[in-house]
């Protein structure tokens, strides 16, 4: 499993930039393997987190609580994404943010200081952070224009092609929230559409 999962890794990096055998494998050194059961926690709101994750199964939301106990989906996490309360690593700040697995998960985790030392000593890992970060960055802009500027029947539309299969695997209140909808309008438009819930 371990092996497959790293391989997966090392052909999602090496599309930003090509890493040195020997860079590879001081990135293996610093991850372990984590499984998350369902409903667990990978880090909850006011936690100050310590790790960055990779996901290799599994499906995990990143989500606010409001002070009335409001629940906000941010983003969801699929095989092959990484997680991480990444603000509040870069501040060394507790996070807002909460992770949690929405079905059983495996994960690769690494401490984000011994991250942040590879960073510092290859020139590799400096353009890879860098492009994942200008990905992050485009994607939360494309999110807030959604947001803006699109009617709830064509951002649901757009999560079922942006997530093929998702709205089968988790329940349809997180994807209303993710989508900020209410769970009735989105059996409407599920039902114009003619899915079936």
């Amino acid at each position: 499993m371990n092996k497959g999962v790293f391989a997966s890794l090392n052909r999602l990096l090496e599309k930003h930039n090509y890493i040195p055998t020997d860079q590879w494998e001081k990135f293996k050194s610093i991850f372990s393997v984590l499984h998350l059961q369902k409903e667990e926690h990978f880090i909850r709101a006011g936690e100050k987190p310590s790790k960055i994750g990779f996901a290799a199964s599994g499906v995990l939301r990143l989500y606010y609580i409001s002070e009335a106990g409001t629940e906000f989906n941010k983003s969801f996490c699929l095989a092959d994404d990484f997680v991480a309360s990444y603000s509040a690593l870069l501040t060394n700040s507790e996070s807002r943010l909460s992770i949690q697995a929405l079905e059983d998960a495996t994960l690769l985790t690494a401490k984000f200081a011994d991250f942040l030392e590879l960073l510092d000593n290859h020139v590799c890992w400096q353009i890879i952070s860098r492009k994942i970060a200008e990905d992050l960055y485009i994607k939360k802009e494309k999110r807030e224009c959604e947001f803006l500027l699109d009617d709830a029947e064509t951002r649901y539309l757009r999560f079922l092609k942006e997530y093929p299969g998702l709205d089968t695997r988790i329940k349809q209140y997180h994807i209303a929230s993710y989508l900020g909808i209410t769970p009735v309008a989105i059996s409407r438009i599920r039902a114009k559409l003619g899915l079936t819930d």
